[in-house]
C-alpha cells in the first residue's frame, strides 16, 4: 500500500495544502517518512489524515467558480466501528460548503472495504446537497464494497458510477462528464 500514491497529474492546477480554503492549508509532508497505516500496511506520505484510523483522502482538485471538488480516497471506508461518513462530513465537507462547494466527485478505487453504520450523515448530506443543487459522486467502488453500500441503500444518497478511464480527463472535462451522466440517468428516470 505504501506505493499507491494520491493522483498527482493535477497538481500544477491544483494543491490542498496550498489553498487558503482548504482543510488542509498549511499541511507539511515527508517524502520519506511512512507514519501513517491502514491497518498494519503503512501508506504513502502524502495521503491527507481526517480523522478516520482506516481511510485516508486526497482533495486532488476544486472549482470555486463551478462549485465542485475531485476527492481521492483510500484505505477501509468503516462507518460501523470508526464512523467515517461522520469524520469526513464534519471535518472535510463541512467546511468546503462553506466555501460554497456543493459538487463532489470521490474516487473509491482505492477502497478496500466498506462496513455500514447509520445513514444519518448521508441524508443530512444529501439534503443540504438538494438545498444547493449539488450532488455526490462515488467513483469505482469496488464490486465487494459497492455490495456493501447498496445493501445499507446509501446509493440513495450518493451516485456511483465507474469510470475507469478518469485520470484521461482534465478536471473540468471529468466534472463536465460526471454531471452530464447524472443529467441523463436523472432524466431516464
Amino acid at each position: 500500500m505504501h506505493e499507491i500514491e494520491p493522483f498527482y497529474n493535477w497538481r500544477h492546477l491544483y494543491v490542498a495544502e496550498e489553498d487558503p480554503k482548504s482543510p488542509f492549508y498549511g499541511r507539511v509532508y515527508s517524502e520519506f517518512e511512512f507514519s501513517q497505516s491502514v491497518y498494519n500496511y503503512y501508506i504513502h506520505p502524502q495521503w491527507d489524515e481526517f480523522g478516520s484510523r482506516t481511510l485516508y483522502i486526497k482533495i486532488i482538485y476544486v472549482d470555486y467558480e463551478l462549485g465542485y471538488a475531485v476527492i481521492e480516497m483510500l484505505g477501509e471506508w468503516n462507518d460501523a466501528i470508526e464512523n467515517d461518513i461522520m469524520a469526513l462530513k464534519r471535518d472535510v465537507i463541512d467546511p468546503m460548503m462553506k466555501e460554497k462547494i456543493f459538487k463532489f466527485v470521490l474516487i473509491a478505487e482505492n477502497v478496500l472495504n466498506f462496513h455500514s453504520g447509520d445513514k444519518d450523515y448521508y441524508q443530512e448530506w444529501r439534503e443540504e446537497n438538494i438545498e444547493n443543487n449539488g450532488w455526490v459522486v462515488v467513483l469505482n467502488m469496488s464490486d465487494a464494497a459497492r455490495y456493501d453500500f447498496e445493501r445499507k441503500k446509501l446509493n440513495n444518497y450518493i451516485e456511483l458510477f465507474n469510470l475507469p478511464d478518469w485520470r484521461i480527463y482534465k478536471p473540468y472535462h471529468l466534472f463536465k462528464k460526471i454531471d452530464g451522466m447524472l443529467n441523463m440517468r436523472l432524466s431516464n428516470d
